[in-house]
């Protein structure tokens, strides 16, 4: 009983492995290549067609290698590239590819992190030459006709190395100056915004001291001419008064003289404390004695 069933398990156990090692399921987003003996021999649900599901192949002879169907992304390390006009900037750019024939590929680069460390050196040699050939004007403005360069170049030494891919794009993510660089220019953008603050500042000032002093010079006109005005009116005043009194003087001597008196007597005794020593018949005081009809 014991060996019988010993049997049955060593007989499931040796379909379960043979079933193991001869049906795989394909995703639709692999495409699979299937090695005999190490050559590569066929391709299941390659590039163009749909072909995913439950397939087979022959047991412990045949085994697979998993490439992934879609766009695949490869960022290249920082270079650091002399320009035409001899500027050094350091570039961070990534390239998209696919994977167009899976044998080839396979034979050249046999996986994707194979194929990332050699992609890699080709962008970065490719980048080299373009760029080398323009100024960092031209990489900061004329970014996508370089770009464009580049992905030709890429592609072109990516045929003549029958590395099986399409490369679909080249991009820069960043260009900028080293470290080192940067800091100077910084320095040097910081002294002339430092100049046009300096230059800036003085100008406002001397427009401030333009104003105030014309103000001043408005100030002191304005209050010359109304001096000069109220001097006018004023002399006009008196000038109108003294003829008011003369006429009134001509017209009643008697009258005239007793008002200036009255205003001789405010102008003596107004502050109350006066003390003063006349004679009794003096012309001062005759108007007290006598009244507005004394001679």
């Amino acid at each position: 009983m014991n060996r019988t069933l010993m049997i049955w398990l060593a007989a499931a156990a040796a379909v379960f492995i043979l079933a193991a090692n001869t049906f795989f399921i394909v995703h639709q987003t692999q495409q699979v290549v299937v090695v005999n003996l190490g050559e590569p021999v066929r391709v299941i649900n390659p590039p163009g067609s749909y072909d995913p599901g439950l397939k087979m192949k022959t047991p412990f002879l045949e085994s697979l290698v998993m490439l992934d169907k879609r766009n695949q992304s490869i960022d290249a390390r920082r270079e650091e590239i002399i320009s035409a006009d001899q500027q050094r900037l350091v570039v961070d750019a990534f390239v998209r590819y696919r994977i167009s024939n899976p044998l080839a590929f396979y034979r050249t680069l046999r996986n994707e992190a194979t194929a990332a460390g050699l992609i890699e050196p080709l962008i970065n040699s490719s980048l080299r030459q373009v760029l080398g050939e323009a100024n960092a004007k031209q990489i900061v403005s004329d970014r996508d006709n370089l770009m464009a360069q580049t992905l030709a170049d890429v592609r072109a030494r990516a045929a003549r190395s029958h590395f099986g891919i399409d490369v679909i794009d080249v991009r820069i993510k960043r260009a900028d100056l080293p470290d080192a660089n940067q800091q100077a220019v910084y320095q040097r953008m910081k002294s002339n915004l430092e100049q046009q603050a300096a230059q800036i500042r003085a100008v406002g000032e001397q427009n401030r001291r333009e104003i105030v002093a014309d103000a001043d010079k408005q100030v002191t006109i304005t209050l010359a001419d109304a001096t000069k005005e109220s001097f006018t009116d004023r002399g006009k005043g008196d000038a109108e008064s003294a003829r008011i009194f003369a006429a009134s003087f001509g017209k009643d001597p008697k009258f005239a003289a007793f008002f200036r008196s009255m205003q001789a007597y405010e102008g003596v005794f107004a502050d109350g404390d006066t003390t003063m020593i006349l004679s009794p018949d003096s012309d001062f005081m005759k108007y007290f004695e006598k009244g507005p009809g004394a001679k």
